[in-house]
């Protein structure tokens, strides 16, 4: 049951930053944190590893911008639902469970954390009145530190 939470979590966390969720699990496979077998092994590759972590890194530098769109926008929106069900597949398959339950449960994760992720995140900045960055931060890394516990717990 907790490897179903995991993929669901790992999935929401996709949804508040689409990369960090896939470099996070990248890396994970590659230390052999996470056991996968073909095809989600490929995730673990030194080529997946440098792409994800670097198009992670590049999201993270681009959240912050204010020509960056809405998170909730369809091109947007479909990324999160595609690297929750990625990542939620790899959690899953890792914890011995259905491969396909896993994938379905980080896609829901990743919709429901792309529109938690932007109602949290504006409404704290609207009732804080502080600038958007320091909120857009603090979102950084509650999403990378809880990749880094679900991909190390499973």
């Amino acid at each position: 049951m907790m490897t179903f939470l995991f993929a669901f979590l790992i999935g929401f966390f996709a949804g508040l930053r689409s990369l960090a969720a896939p470099a996070t699990t990248a890396w994970a496979a590659h230390l052999g944190w996470l056991k996968l077998a073909r095809p989600l092994s490929f995730i673990g590759s030194i080529p997946s590893i440098v792409i994800f972590t670097v198009l992670a890194g590049v999201e993270l530098v681009f959240d912050k911008l204010p020509n960056t769109p809405n998170r909730t926008s369809p091109p947007a929106l479909i990324a999160r639902i595609l690297t929750g069900g990625l990542t939620g597949a790899c959690i899953s398959m890792s914890g011995g469970q259905r491969v396909y339950l896993g994938a379905g449960l980080g896609a829901v994760g990743g919709i429901v954390g792309s529109f938690a992720g932007y109602h949290a995140r504006s409404g704290i900045v609207k009732i804080l009145g502080a600038p958007d960055i320091y909120i857009a931060i603090v979102e950084d890394l509650v999403t990378v530190g809880g990749c880094l516990f679900i991909v190390s717990h499973v």
